[in-house]
């Protein structure tokens, strides 16, 4: 066979290429159709019955050279294509979405930008305490020139025992130190009827991750002007976290920083598993901030430093880590809080980091 033969052959399967190409869009707009009726009559677009039918009209009519078996799988895969086109592709419309947004969302924090690419740090106790714990915790801070701090004063807890948090007594005791000392309040809220009470003192409205899908408080934090830190779920996908996100953004409060804090895996080396390819994620799919809370995810303060640095290092907008004057005798998570001597050390290394990667 001589290469006028090949070209020949090849310029045949070019024909049968083109005519493959048109007869699938051609099935793709008719499959289109059909989702539009099952739409308006309510029924399901995927439909097993039917799929099986095809697949047995296949292997009645195969005739060669293809195994039926590639052929089925072949079509399986042309099936799942067209169901997709019958969905809508709410992805491409997501508020959230890096394809809706070009240009990154800043988030400013009483003049404290993040998303602009500054990477900088949040700090603070698991649970305000009392007022001379706070205060300690923020003029070390105020020595590193930090002015994000974290701080919880409704604790949601896994045991109904645990200390719960000191509530409004908590929320007053971080306003009056963050004012003493020019920072900005970051705190959860547990409830949608406590988001007002909390404007007065908190900058930034934090949402844990066991409430990621709590979506009444979504929406109420969402009709607010606050920003919002909104951390992944215990165990959620990136697609979950990203649609929690966006219903915020739905209620028109677009002033969100995502927040990467391990989640729950088979492993029990840690305390959660650091999902830390969800930050480049994230930035891709979202023109949302990005967090990495080395703290909660990782549940251990000799793992605090290297995590900090690969979350710096990945692209994270901040770093969050927790600092209590006294972690021996914390009302909560005492094992994984720095004392401040280590907060300083944890400090002056991630900063000689950052110095590097610029």
């Amino acid at each position: 066979m001589g290469n006028n033969d090949l070209q020949q052959l090849r310029q045949k399967v070019d024909e049968i290429n083109s005519q493959l190409l048109h007869l699938l869009n051609e099935r793709g707009r008719v499959v289109q159709e059909i989702g539009q009726i099952k739409k308006l009559q309510g029924t399901k677009r995927f439909d097993p019955i039917r799929e099986r039918e095809v697949l047995d009209m296949v292997a009645e009519q195969n005739e060669g050279p293809f195994e039926t078996s590639t052929l089925q799988h072949i079509f399986k895969g042309i099936f799942k294509a067209s169901l997709e086109l019958q969905e809508d592709d709410n992805r491409k419309a997501l508020l959230v979405s890096r394809k809706k947004k070009k240009e990154n969302t800043i988030v400013d924090v009483k003049g404290e930008l993040i998303g602009n690419g500054t990477q900088s740090f949040i700090m603070g106790p698991c649970a305000v305490e009392s007022l001379e714990q706070v205060r300690l915790v923020a003029e070390a801070m105020k020595e590193q020139g930090i002015k994000l701090m974290r701080g919880g004063a409704f604790k949601p807890r896994t045991s109904p025992y645990d200390f719960q948090g000191l509530g409004v007594e908590g929320l007053q005791i971080l306003r009056q130190v963050a004012d003493e000392y020019d920072l900005a309040v970051i705190s959860e809220i547990l409830n949608p009827i406590d988001v007002e009470l909390a404007l007065d003192y908190v900058d930034v409205i934090q949402i844990g991750a066991r409430n990621m899908q709590n979506f009444d408080l979504l929406k109420a934090v969402g009709r607010v002007k606050k920003p919002v830190l909104l951390k992944r779920g215990l165990a959620a996908t990136i697609d979950e976290f990203i649609h929690a996100a966006e219903y915020i953004i739905a209620q028109g409060n677009d002033q969100i920083i995502l927040c990467e804090r391990g989640i729950r895996t088979y492993e029990k080396a840690t305390r959660n598993t650091l999902d830390i390819s969800a930050v480049p994620i994230l930035k891709k799919e979202t023109h949302l901030p990005v967090v990495v809370d080395v703290t909660h995810s990782t549940g251990r303060k000799d793992l605090l430093l290297p995590t900090a640095k690969a979350a710096l290092a990945i692209g994270a907008d901040a770093v969050m880590a927790e600092v209590h004057p006294d972690p021996a005798v914390a009302l909560s998570d005492s094992a994984q809080q720095m004392d401040i001597p280590q907060f300083h050390e944890f400090m002056e290394e991630l900063k000689s980091f950052k110095n590097k990667l610029q």
